[in-house]
């Protein structure tokens, strides 16, 4: 699905200014696209490591000539870099569940090949366990994404130069009310999604040393800005809510032509439209401020799930993209972990998302949570049950079922492995986390 690097190549803005009215229709038009859901899409980012020494910073010059060629490849999907030269792939929409993880696992494996030839490997953790964050992209729009962020402590840069993710992409669902509908699956995100944070939480380390997290990664997120991150505000149906949330965040810059980007202070983007300062604001001014925003879940027409840890071994990251496709999609499914994830509402308390006590709880615990343990062995159960309804091959089933096995089932998450084994405190012995097929997980997806 569509690029989460904010203000990508080819935005120019137009030259009809907004006034508030019509901002906050673009916004109720354009943030939930309804219907019956049946497009999927996943965007997986990657750390780039040494093979032999993934401890040691990759040069410049290697990362380089590693980009160059994997540019040359005829992917489906598309490719693009994160700040710190995290590498990203972005699946074109799918119409099932099995298409994209046919074509994904195609340009995976394309991708490894490449980087193999340059002694480079694509690592599936949640956060960089042994890099400080280096900037690798010099372009404005990251200079002041740097400065914007440096406002609220270091956890921006950490964010920027040393995090990776798995973010999966599902319809809003249909206009109607019901297992399906946009509002129930609104609702859902927010509790469900704080299961998924605990389920596969990968990133316990960072600079060479536990941090107490087992998602390091969400604990870095919550804490890089005081709204940005948030999710809109109870109380309010979600068309609504997401407006007057994305018009109430301060605006992270404001693009020129030429030179720097200007970064106010506390200026919202309400405020801007009814100051007009320093510019107007226009329509492709409104598209940019929205990728700045980076809650839990994100509505783009469709929704994207922003939560889940990169995921390390050859097919890690299918798993989360087949559960919560299933969860979502499945109507059984979607009613059965409804029911068993709206209780947690009362542990989240009324602070929104991902702050309140229930994603923090799942951030430092994990599924040692019992209470997030109990949730996600219902969710894993209905996802399997459901997968096999919705045709997902049995490699895929395999797979998810051995982590079942090996987490869920145990009430542990990826992270409990690494503080265990110390693969990230010995880098001689990165078994498991190079994106290779000795990994953790033993299916094999070759195509769909």
């Amino acid at each position: 699905m569509s690029s989460d690097t904010p203000g990508g190549p080819g935005a120019h803005p137009d030259h009809a200014t907004l006034d508030e009215g019509a901002a906050q229709d673009l916004l109720r038009g354009i943030c939930f696209k309804t219907g019956p859901p049946r497009i999927v899409g996943v965007e997986l980012e990657w750390l780039i490591h040494d093979q032999e020494n993934p401890a040691t910073p990759v040069a410049q010059e290697r990362l380089d000539s590693a980009v160059t060629a994997l540019r040359e490849l005829p992917l489906s999907a598309a490719l693009t870099f994160e700040p710190g030269g995290q590498l990203e792939l972005s699946s074109q929409p799918a119409g099932s569940l099995m298409e994209c993880i046919g074509t994904t696992a195609a340009d995976l494996a394309a991708v490894r090949a490449s980087l193999g030839r340059d002694g480079l490997a694509p690592v599936g953790l949640g956060v960089d366990p042994w890099q400080t964050p280096h900037r690798r992209l010099r372009e404005p729009r990251y200079d002041a994404m740097e400065a914007a962020l440096d406002r609220a402590g270091p956890s921006g840069r950490a964010m920027m130069c040393t995090s990776a993710s798995v973010q999966v992409c599902l319809d809003a669902g249909e206009q109607e009310p019901g297992p399906l509908g946009y509002g129930r699956r609104w609702q859902l995100t927010h509790l469900l999604g704080a299961v998924l944070v605990a389920a596969f939480a990968n990133s316990p380390f960072r600079q060479g040393r536990p941090t107490g997290w087992k998602s390091t990664r969400q604990a870095l997120w919550a804490d890089l800005d005081p709204v940005r991150t948030l999710a809109p505000g109870s109380g309010l149906p979600p068309r609504e809510a997401w407006a007057a949330h994305v018009l109430d965040t301060t605006v992270m810059c404001v693009r020129r032509e030429e030179g720097p980007w200007d970064v106010p202070e506390g200026l919202t983007f309400r405020e801007w439209i009814r100051t007009g300062a320093p510019r107007p604001p226009v329509r492709a001014d409104l598209d940019y401020h929205i990728t700045t925003l980076f809650p839990p879940v994100r509505p783009r027409g469709h929704l994207e799930l922003r939560m889940i840890d990169a995921q390390s071994g050859a097919d890690g990251w299918l798993v989360p993209l087949a559960v919560a496709t299933a969860l979502y999609d499945d109507p059984e499914a979607a009613e059965t972990v409804y029911r068993t994830v709206k209780p947690l509402a009362e542990s989240a308390g009324s602070a929104p998302a991902p702050r309140n006590p229930l994603w923090t709880t799942a951030a430092r615990e994990g599924l040692a949570d019992p209470e997030l343990r109990a949730a996600a062995t219902v969710c894993f159960d209905t996802a399997l049950t459901a997968l096999d309804r919705m045709g997902a091959d049995k490699a895929v089933r395999d797979t998810v079922a051995a982590f079942n096995d090996r987490y869920v089932a145990r009430g542990r998450c990826p992270a409990d492995d690494l503080l265990e084994s110390g693969v990230l405190t010995d880098p001689i012995r990165p078994t498991g986390l190079l994106g290779s097929t000795d990994g953790p997980h033993t299916g094999r997806v070759t195509s769909a």
